[in-house]
């Protein structure tokens, strides 16, 4: 594994994210921000934080699977959230264990979450991008 992911001595433990991951493989994946879109580029969710983020997730491990990858080569995953308040926290978290059960992983490795004020159209709540590396 490409992956390692620490939480170390003098940074706060969190539960749903590691603050640290070290990379030693040889092969950078960038994967583009990726919305509640279904194959077909209908949206998953409208109106339901919750649904969408469960589907930006499994659409970030289809385009790890179709790099040859899973989560458990993310290194880094940022997450942009229209209108963003502390308030959103459960379902976001709701959604990203769905998707977790889904997909048969943790999904841990170092995030940033991202208020912002709007994505690209207005029915997307959520979009999530990700950075692996693959041995």
């Amino acid at each position: 594994m490409a992956i390692t992911l620490v939480n170390p001595d003098g940074l706060p433990e969190i539960d749903v994210y590691r603050q640290v991951s070290i990379a030693s493989g040889s092969k950078l994946v960038f994967i583009a921000g990726q919305v509640a879109w279904d194959a077909e580029g209908a949206t998953v969710g409208a109106g339901d934080l919750a649904a969408q983020v469960e589907r930006c997730y499994l659409n970030i491990g289809t385009a790890l699977a179709g790099a040859g990858g899973s989560f458990d080569d993310v290194a880094k995953l940022t997450v942009h959230v229209v209108d963003w308040t502390p308030d959103k926290m459960p379902l976001l978290l709701e959604g990203i264990s769905r998707a977790a059960a889904k997909l048969g992983v943790t999904p841990v490795p170092p995030a940033t979450l991202l208020g912002v004020a709007a994505l690209d159209v207005p029915e997307h709540l959520v979009e999530v991008e990700a950075v692996a590396v693959l041995d």
